[in-house]
């Protein structure tokens, strides 16, 4: 899935309060500050380390960490079922690691660093954890021989150390990683949102099913997810950044699915960071679900139709990255040795935070924190795992 979301409405202006923290941001924004301040907007919300985020009067709707861990299961259960049933996948069991220097990792944007570590057994060659899985399922769909209409999921766990660390970026990445074989006709907008629907009802009916188990959580989601290009929302909003057209969109439908991630807008910039190697630009996108917790735009899923070979090629020129064609995996696609595929990720600890109404991905996964991100969080009813 796409690591880059941010909180961003331009409304919000920081009211300084006086509060022993090292650092103090913006709302909503990336930047850091050396000011030893604490921030609260208009809303009453509080703002600090690094873009975290504290909703005002936020209480644990399940009541106890005892009740969270039965629901964070309740969900994962129902959730991979519901997908599968959805898509025709089987699960399969994935790797942590993979070689360094075959193009199998995922390069997210290109400058995340992954990491690596000799393997004594192979005479030191160098691994690496994998940041996702996104071209190591398109070799395993073809080392199985699976047909047309049916695909694979996993379990993936990845380190990404880094991330930004703040309410949904975590270094421990959780997710289903998902890839399904398709036609070559099927390379078609049509497809890609028919795919949407189907991993949009499974989300739908893991919703109503965790209310019948846990009452306290009302559905929320919309009917249905409405799809817009990312041109189309520069076009509708083009004083606001990426982000924030994102929370316009996403507040105004519930649910959305944004088209055409990686590419060049009539602006000049993508509207956001997309690697060469996997997803068609132009056929690939990302699910946002409106957060009332977070009072954001919310990124459960990034996923598209892959890249055939003429789509890598244009697209590797694109980003001067032509050199990639000579790696394992690159050549072994532009051999037409691969099958024609669709997939993406979905976050496991994002789903749950959303569907449990939980204001930090600590309060589902345990991971690594700051300290005064974790004062700031106990103090404020959210006990980080």
């Amino acid at each position: 899935m796409g690591r880059k979301q941010q909180n961003s409405l331009a409304a919000d202006f920081p009211l300084p309060c006086r509060a022993p923290l090292r650092f103090g941001t913006l709302p909503r924004q990336r930047v850091k500050c050396t000011s030893a301040r604490l921030f609260v907007n208009a809303a009453g919300n509080v703002y600090l380390c690094a873009m975290l985020y504290i909703p005002k009067n936020y209480r644990n709707l399940l009541g106890s960490p005892e009740q969270t861990e039965k629901a964070i299961k309740a969900v994962k259960d129902m959730f991979q079922a519901n997908l599968s049933a959805q898509l025709v996948l089987l699960r399969v069991t994935a790797p942590m690691m993979v070689l360094s220097g075959q193009g199998l990792n995922d390069d997210l944007n290109g400058v995340e660093r992954p990491v690596k570590f000799p393997v004594k057994s192979l005479a030191d060659a160098p691994a690496e954890v994998v940041h996702s899985l996104a071209k190591w399922k398109r070799l395993k769909l073809a080392e199985l021989g699976v047909t047309s209409g049916r695909g694979i999921y996993t379990d993936m766990n990845a380190l990404r150390p880094d991330e930004d660390l703040d309410n949904i970026h975590s270094i421990y990445v959780d997710q289903w990683d998902w890839e399904k074989v398709m036609l070559p006709e099927q390379r078609n907008l049509d497809y890609l949102k028919q795919t949407v629907r189907h991993i949009y009802q499974a989300v739908k009916v893991t919703e109503n099913k965790l209310f019948v188990e846990f009452p306290q959580i009302a559905p929320i989601l919309p009917e249905d997810i409405h799809f817009v290009h990312a041109q189309e929302l520069l076009d509708r909003y083009p004083s606001l950044s990426a982000k924030e057209r994102e929370n316009a969109i996403a507040k105004e439908y519930g649910a959305v699915f944004i088209i055409g991630i990686g590419g060049k807008l009539s602006h000049g910039e993508a509207h956001d960071g997309r690697a060469a190697d996997y997803d068609d630009w132009t056929l690939n996108g990302d699910i946002l679900l409106w957060n009332p917790v977070l009072d954001s735009a919310f990124e459960i899923s990034s996923m598209g139709i892959r890249v055939d070979a003429p789509t890598l090629h244009r697209q590797l020129a694109e980003r001067g990255q032509l050199w990639k064609e000579e790696l394992y995996f690159h050549r072994l696609l532009l051999e037409g040795k691969l099958p024609q595929t669709i997939g993406g990720g979905i976050g496991q600890s994002r789903l749950c935070m959303f569907l449990l109404r939980k204001a930090h991905i600590g309060e589902i996964q345990s991971a690594i924190w700051p300290a005064d991100m974790r004062s700031a969080c106990h103090a404020a009813g959210i006990e980080l795992a």
